[in-house]
């Protein structure tokens, strides 16, 4: 079954009251220049923005809503982060942050011609939690259609459990017992009635209901950093959506009945998260603290050269006229050695999805990380696979915005694979905003269920 996102709302007087408690403290104040150029912005009430909020880059995509046909990219804008802005994937300086994802915001807004209030931002980092529960549920009287009602007990049943799971691991790992934690998505990833797999349960008739539900949470925390910047860029805070979660529901498209089948990877500066979807259903997202970054400190540590040094040279590598004669053959041992780390971490968050059935035998990578070759050529050319339950080789593919269907890029930019995941957050915007397929029928009310 597909996708039916359950996201962070914050309405607007909720993020106009955060930016006014912003503003009232004296601290994290909007430079004057900024607060300028927020007061002389054209909105459009017709678009949407994109914030991925990464370790290296913030990227900035707006879109135009278009009747009938695909959702138009009009804007994009991108912008380095300091290495001190994030950490492990999440926002450790809300203030620079803030600076950063304005000049992204810009630079988008520019091409664009206008702006947009409205925004989806990524959320990631090993501390977010998603996971797929099985619920078995035995109605009292099977011979009664299954209601919303029905549903909606059913739905806040799982929620809840898997809420406090991830409370419980989140507190492990961080050694402190009184962590909160948001939910941030939910989908459906299958239902059953008496043995019988359907897509719409609702009006259906039977005893035994048996649902997959997918469920990430993330530490308050981290979700307030996101509310507090978005409060300080003067954006309505639309949702806040799992960046794996994203780019897998991008993959999707409009087909929400897809059986879609892969591993999906996206390698970031800070983090390398994994999701893996099984017949259009997402299964889980787990996510380890190494990514493109580890990369370069590996190199700058090798060559004795410094960090912005170390990242050229690892983005020219590939062509080895750019680097040095005498440092190549360290910078090539420097890379494979943070290689056999990056694999092991693959190798570790797999097993930990404890799947049923075969892992899918494709695998889609995106994100900065995603372009170097070494990293593609050890997937697909190692033995990295045989401990773990392929059925054979998986298939290596580099997803650019070509592969994503129902977003068209009109900008002179070309959408990289280090795009895939605002594009995503595309995706789950227009999710959020007009529901699923079918608003008066079962999925749409489903929909509305998940969003409750």
């Amino acid at each position: 079954m597909g996708f039916f996102s359950k996201t962070v709302n914050a309405t607007k007087a909720k993020v106009k009251a955060a930016a006014e408690a912003v503003k009232s403290t004296g601290t994290n104040d909007i430079p004057p220049s900024v607060e300028a150029e927020l007061s002389t912005r054209r909105s459009s009430d017709d678009t949407i923005l994109a914030l991925d909020i990464g370790t290296e880059y913030v990227k900035a995509l707006i879109a135009k809503q278009t009747k009938g046909g695909p959702l138009e990219i009009i804007g994009v804008g991108k912008a380095h982060q300091d290495s001190s802005n994030m950490y492990a994937g999440a926002i450790a300086d809300i203030p620079a942050v803030a600076s950063v994802c304005e000049r992204a915001l810009s630079q988008a807004e520019k091409v664009a011609g206008v702006t947009s209030k409205l925004a989806v931002v990524g959320i990631a980092g090993e501390l977010i939690k998603g996971n797929t529960s099985t619920v078995r549920y035995r109605r009292k009287s099977g011979n009664k259609p299954l209601t919303e009602q029905e549903m909606s007990l059913i739905i806040k049943r799982v929620q809840d459990r898997a809420g406090e799971q991830a409370r419980k691991e989140i507190a492990d790992e961080t050694n402190n017992p009184n962590v909160e934690v948001r939910l941030i998505n939910s989908a459906i990833v299958s239902i059953t009635i008496d043995g019988y797999k359907i897509s719409n349960p609702i009006g259906f008739k039977g005893t035994d209901v048996v649902i997959q539900f997918y469920t990430a949470f993330a530490p308050l925390v981290h979700i307030s950093a996101i509310e507090k910047v978005c409060a300080e860029l003067s954006l309505d805070l639309l949702a806040v959506a799992v960046e794996p979660f994203a780019v897998c529901r991008a993959c999707l498209g409009d087909d929400l009945d897809g059986n879609l089948s892969a591993i999906v990877m996206d390698i970031g500066g800070g983090t390398t998260d994994i999701a893996v979807i099984d017949d259009g259903g997402v299964e889980g997202t787990k996510m380890f603290g190494i990514g493109g970054r580890s990369f370069t400190h590996q190199i700058a540590e090798a060559l004795d050269v410094d960090f912005d040094t170390a990242e050229k040279y690892k983005l020219s590598i590939n062509n080895p006229t750019k680097v040095p004669a005498d440092m190549r053959d360290k910078m090539a041992l420097a890379v494979q050695r943070n290689l056999a780390v990056w694999l092991s971490g693959v190798q570790i968050t797999l097993e930990d999805f404890q799947l049923s059935e075969m892992l899918p035998n494709k695998i889609f990578l995106c994100g900065g990380g995603a372009g170097l070759s070494e990293l593609q050529d050890v997937l697909s050319t190692t033995d990295w696979f045989k401990e773990l339950p392929f059925a054979r080789r998986p298939v290596i593919h580099l997803v650019n915005s070509s592969d994503i269907p129902g977003i068209e890029n009109k900008t002179s930019t070309v959408l990289d694979h280090s795009y895939v995941t605002a594009l995503g957050l595309l995706r789950v915007a227009l999710d959020t905003l007009v529901g699923a397929p079918d608003e008066g029928g079962v999925r749409g009310k489903l929909a509305k269920l998940l969003q409750n």
